[in-house]
């Protein structure tokens, strides 16, 4: 087994739209465990180091604006395998090329605006895990 646990968070459209309860019904009926959840508002400086990596790129500004544009509901979720099953069940980061079935190719219609964001690697998690949750906000064994 390789008990992995990772970063999600449903971004301002996806809040907005109503998907929370959608996103988190699936989470569960694959039998991953929730560890932490809470609603925020993300500030510029906490998106600007979330998304460190894409400074520079043309689509960042607007990837700071839109993220800070509204609030975010993020979750650390738990399970075997549990990053790169999350990211086929998330479906391809532009919806053009997500598939049917996928959060993105059923809801997403924007590059930018693609309702969900999640770790891509155990290296990513275990950076970005900590940018939303102090450790006493995550429950687990």
């Amino acid at each position: 087994m390789n008990m992995q646990r990772t970063l999600l968070f449903v971004k301002p459209d996806g809040v907005r739209r109503k998907l929370v309860g959608e996103i988190i019904s699936r989470c569960e009926r694959k039998g991953w465990r929730l560890v932490g959840m809470k609603m925020m508002q993300v500030t510029r400086e906490h998106a600007e180091r979330h998304y460190a990596e894409h400074k520079g790129k043309g689509f960042f500004e607007g990837l700071i604006e839109y993220v800070t544009g509204g609030p975010i509901v993020a979750m650390v979720w738990e399970g075997n395998d549990i990053i790169p099953i999350l990211r086929m069940m998330m479906g391809a980061t532009n919806p053009v090329n997500a598939q049917p079935g996928t959060i993105r190719g059923d809801f997403a219609n924007d590059f930018t605006q693609n309702i969900v964001h999640g770790s891509d690697s155990p290296e990513s998690a275990a950076r970005e895990i900590p940018l939303f949750f102090a450790d006493e906000e995550l429950h687990g064994d």
